[in-house]
C-alpha cells in the first residue's frame, strides 16, 4: 500500500471506525439494501446507530432517496431488535456541491446528520460534542500513512475477536444439575404426598394461605408451597417447563443466580397471592414464570444475537402461559404475574455477564427491595 493512496476521506472513516468499535462498543451489522456505507449498532447508547455513508451523493433528489430509504431500513431494524425508540446518527463524507444540506432538519430528534469534509467537522460538531465528548482525544494517534491503517485494523480486529470470545462463552453450553436437583425433590415431594396419601395434609400445612401468612406467621409457607402440586398433570407440565427454561438460565447465568431468581421469583409470586386472594395456592409455577422473566431480560440484552429467536419463540411462550392463566380455572394467574416480575427483577440487580453495569445493578436492587416491600405491606400490614 502506498502512502498517496490514503485520501482524507479514507482516513477519516479510518477514524471513525476504530473509535465507534473499539472505544464506544458498537457493532458492525450488515444491512440488505445499503452500499458503500457502514451500519454500526450499540442498543446500550443514547444514538443507538452510527451509520457512515461513503457514497457520493451529487444532488438533493439522491439525498432525499437516500433518506427515505436509510428510514425504512431503521424500521425494519427496530423490528429486528423489538425497539420502539432509535436514533440513528448520519455522517456523511462525500456530498456534492449541488446537495443543499442546510434543508434538512438538524433538529430533528431521530435522524441527526453530520457533512464531513475534515476532521473538524467531526471533532466541532454539535452533536458530537453532546454525545461524544471523549472523541476529540480518541481521534489523535502517534502512526501515520500506511501505519495508522494498520495500527487502525488490527484495534478493531482484537476488539471483534474480544466480543466473539465474550458471546462464545455466555453461549457456550455448560454443566446443568441444579435444575435436575430440583426437578427430582418436585418428584420425590409429589410421590410422597400419593404413595402415603398426603394429599390434603401436604396442602393444609404447606400450601400458601394469606391468613395463616398473616395471623400464624408462617412465612415459610412462601417457599414450601413451590414443592408442592395437584396432580401428575400439574407436576409434569411445571417439570417440562422447569427443564426447558431452567436449564437455560442455569446456563446463562451461573448457578448461584439461578438459585437466587428462582427463590425470589417463588416468594414474589407468593406475596403476590395472598395480597390480591385469599384461596390457598400450591405450585413451582411463580418460581418458573420467575425464570421466564429472567430469560427476557436476558433476550431483551442479547437480542442482536438472537435475532428473531427473541421475538418469535421467547415472547409468545411468556404470552401464552401468561393468557392460559387468566382462562384456565383453577390456575393461580396472580402467582405468574407476581412470579415474572420478580425473574426480570432479580435479573436486572444480578446482572448480565459482559453486559452488566454498576448503575443498572443498583437500580435492579433497589426496584426488588421496593417491590417486594410493597407486596409485604399490602399482604400482611394492609389486608
Amino acid at each position: 500500500m502506498n502512502v498517496e493512496m490514503i485520501n482524507n476521506r479514507d482516513l477519516i472513516t479510518m477514524k471513525l471506525l476504530h473509535y465507534f468499535i473499539t472505544i464506544k462498543n458498537y457493532n458492525p451489522v450488515i444491512v440488505q439494501g445499503a452500499k458503500n456505507e457502514i451500519w454500526l449498532e450499540n442498543l446500550e447508547e443514547d444514538i443507538k446507530i452510527v451509520r457512515i455513508v461513503n457514497n457520493y451523493i451529487h444532488n438533493n433528489e439522491q439525498m432525499e432517496f437516500d433518506l427515505f430509504k436509510t428510514k425504512r431500513l431503521v424500521q425494519k431494524i427496530k423490528r429486528k431488535t423489538f425497539s420502539i425508540h432509535i436514533k440513528v446518527l448520519n455522517i456523511f463524507t462525500d456530498l456534492g456541491e449541488n446537495v443543499n444540506f442546510q434543508k434538512m432538519n438538524q433538529d430533528d430528534s431521530i435522524y441527526k446528520y453530520i457533512n464531513v469534509h475534515e476532521e473538524k467537522d467531526i471533532l466541532e460538531n454539535k452533536v458530537i460534542k453532546d454525545n461524544f465528548r471523549d472523541i476529540s482525544q480518541n481521534f489523535e494517534f502517534n502512526e501515520n500513512g500506511v501505519h495508522l491503517f494498520l495500527k487502525i485494523t488490527n484495534d478493531i480486529n482484537e476488539k471483534n475477536r474480544d466480543e466473539a470470545i465474550k458471546n462464545e462463552d455466555v453461549f457456550a453450553p455448560k454443566k446443568v444439575y441444579l435444575t435436575y436437583i430440583l426437578i427430582a425433590i418436585l418428584v420425590f415431594i409429589y410421590l410422597v404426598q400419593v404413595l402415603f396419601n398426603q394429599e390434603r395434609n401436604f396442602i393444609e400445612n404447606f400450601s400458601v394461605y394469606g391468613p395463616y401468612v398473616r395471623t400464624r406467621f408462617e412465612f415459610y409457607r412462601l417457599i414450601t408451597c413451590g414443592f408442592l402440586h395437584g396432580s401428575i398433570l400439574h407436576l409434569a407440565s411445571n417439570c417440562y417447563a422447569l427443564y426447558i427454561v431452567g436449564s437455560q438460565i442455569e446456563s446463562f447465568y451461573g448457578k448461584k443466580k439461578f438459585l437466587l431468581i428462582y427463590f425470589f421469583s417463588m416468594i414474589c409470586g407468593s406475596m403476590m397471592c395472598i395480597t390480591l386472594s385469599e384461596n390457598a395456592s400450591i405450585g413451582a409455577s411463580g418460581a418458573i414464570f420467575g425464570l421466564m422473566g429472567s430469560l427476557l431480560y436476558f433476550g431483551y440484552y442479547y437480542r442482536v444475537y438472537l435475532g428473531s429467536t427473541w421475538k418469535n419463540n421467547i415472547l409468545p411462550v411468556i404470552a401464552i402461559n401468561l393468557a392460559l392463566g387468566f382462562v384456565i380455572p383453577g390456575i393461580d394467574y396472580l402467582g405468574h404475574i407476581g412470579g415474572l416480575i420478580g425473574g426480570i427483577l432479580m435479573s436486572m440487580a444480578l446482572g448480565l455477564k459482559y453486559k452488566a453495569n454498576k448503575r443498572d445493578r443498583i437500580n435492579g436492587i433497589i426496584i426488588s427491595i421496593i417491590f417486594l416491600a410493597f407486596l409485604v405491606y399490602l399482604g400482611i400490614f394492609v389486608k
